[in-house]
């Protein structure tokens, strides 16, 4: 019996579809390096994935990777700054704070997230923290900073995204990599009351803005979109997103998992939408990616991503997503979307702790398992499955299958119209036909034979009819398909997303078949 549409799964995979834009400052794991901050915009058909830099705004911007700065001694507030990192966590020392004193005075000039390199000169790349601290300490009145902003600053440093922070009021005589060490030191020998408070920094005349940059670009359409928990490391709040030419966002971390969810679920409406439209017009019910879970693995880590596409007559699997006609030719596997059986899994069927997965059973009787990172894109699938297998039945109307019947050669057709039809192969004599209503029950003994149990219409007794096939499976997938066709007719809602599909899929004469 076809699994009817009911209105909230309707309203879950329609509410799917909706365009959606978001931003936010998130967490960014590249390879082996330690997660930074990035920021995340999230448009129609491209996700955005930008890190911050500092340019310089002075006439035409452009990129500098060191930058001169010279500043001088504050009797009060000392330099004004505060440093964290250090070589003990193989990064330069980096500016954490600067004062709420210093700050329209170095506005342009020093950020925020700046890597110190030489200070008055000395290479300073390779030093500790506490070195560094003693290094400034005793740099005199003057000092000529070089410094280049970390664009990737490891996130444990904890650095703001602004620059309105203030420093402690209080230096001590040790310091920690990773916390502030003031740098508004008053001992110095030169330092007097009769020294300006005000420190002017002295710079070549460039001035430089920090903004948030361009790192990455993720093209959404055919976009594949994994949670973390497929990763080495399990985690339920990041995911990422690889792009049909293999560039990959790298893994972003969310703060809770409920805030990853919307992230996926915002990213998947939108591949869904561009999808939807960009299949609307070349015979293709729905296609994008699926993870499939490889044969007599046991490992929650044995997937590999496949893109499933459905189209006219067929379900293909390919490696990569087709994009020129010749590639259609070049599926992986291709099957009759009549001859298998979509099934969603739930409880105990579930093979392993994945939540969304669907098994496809072939003609051959093989069970291929699949599975998604969203409800929402199972509910999908299911729909797709629906609305292919329905086309496909209302397009052929009828389908036979050779089959022995008491060691003859004889052809068993199922009719969309009629229903049951068996007639000798030779002769094309109709042994006996019945209405699909008719069947009250049937069994198979998963090799070959099927025994149909058929009630007379005009004795109301059950007849049975035994035949043998060389291709079980595909008969019984078939028979199953003209029932949920013959099902699907009768639910309104089913066939409102019909008529509604219809119009960009495929161009057939409606049937009745009431």
């Amino acid at each position: 019996r076809a699994r009817t549409f009911h209105c909230s799964k309707l309203h879950l995979a329609r509410q799917f579809e909706v365009l959606t834009t978001k931003t936010g400052i998130y967490l960014l794991q590249d390879g082996s390096e330690e997660p930074f901050n990035i920021r995340l915009h999230l448009a129609k058909d491209i996700l955005t994935i930008q890190e911050q830099d500092v340019i310089c705004v002075s006439g035409e911007p452009f990129y500098s990777s060191e930058r001169t700065v010279t500043i001088r001694r504050q009797t009060i507030g000392g330099f004004g700054l505060s440093i964290k990192g250090g070589a003990e966590h193989k990064i330069p020392v980096v500016i954490s704070k600067i004062s709420k004193e210093q700050k329209a005075e170095l506005s342009g000039l020093l950020f925020i997230g700046d890597g110190i390199l030489q200070i008055n000169g000395i290479n300073v790349r390779s030093y500790r923290h506490e070195e560094v601290v003693q290094v400034l300490r005793n740099a005199g009145e003057e000092v000529t900073l070089t410094v280049s902003f970390l664009k990737r600053t490891p996130a444990f440093l904890k650095l703001p995204l602004c620059e309105d922070c203030v420093p402690s009021d209080q230096s001590s005589g040790t310091s920690s990599p990773l916390c502030d060490s003031g740098l508004h030191l008053n001992y110095h020998p030169n330092n007097t009351d009769t020294l300006s408070c005000s420190s002017w920094p002295m710079s070549p005349g460039l001035r430089w803005e920090k903004r948030w940059v361009d790192l990455r670009l993720i093209p959404l359409l055919h976009a594949r979109l994994s949670h973390a928990h497929i990763f080495h490391f399990s985690r339920q709040n990041a995911f990422q997103v690889i792009a049909v030419d293999g560039v990959c966002s790298g893994v972003i971390q969310c703060p809770s998992v409920d805030e990853c969810t919307d992230w996926l679920q915002a990213i998947a409406s939108n591949t869904s939408a561009l999808t939807k439209h960009n299949v609307s017009t070349i015979a293709i019910i729905f296609m994008g990616w699926v993870d499939e879970k490889e044969q007599d693995s046991v490992q929650d880590r044995m997937y590999t991503s496949k893109f499933l596409a459905l189209r006219g007559s067929s379900l293909f699997k390919f490696s990569a997503p087709p994009v020129t006609t010749w590639d259609w030719t070049r599926a992986e596997k291709s099957f009759t979307v009549y001859e298998i059986m979509f099934k969603i899994l739930k409880g105990n069927e579930l093979v392993d702790k994945r939540k969304h997965c669907f098994s496809v059973q072939t003609d051959s009787g093989e069970d291929i398992f699949f599975s998604v990172g969203l409800e929402c894109e199972l509910l999908l699938w299911e729909k797709a499955f629906q609305m292919a297998t329905f086309f496909e039945v209302e397009r052929i109307q009828c389908k036979t299958y050779a089959c022995i019947v008491d060691s003859h050669l004889m052809g068993l057709t199922i009719d969309f119209s009629m229903g049951f039809v068996c007639f000798d192969a030779a002769t094309k004599a109709v042994l006996w036909r019945y209405k699909f209503s008719q069947l009250k029950g049937s069994s198979d003994d998963g090799k070959s034979k099927i025994k149909f149990l058929f009630q007379n219409p005009d004795t109301k007794l059950i007849e049975a009819k035994e035949l043998e096939f060389s291709n079980l499976f595909a008969v019984l997938h078939c028979i199953h398909a003209f029932f949920a066709a013959k099902v699907a007719c009768l639910d309104p809602m089913f066939v409102s997303s019909r008529n509604a599909a219809m119009a960009p899929v495929v161009k057939t004469k409606l049937l009745n078949v009431c």
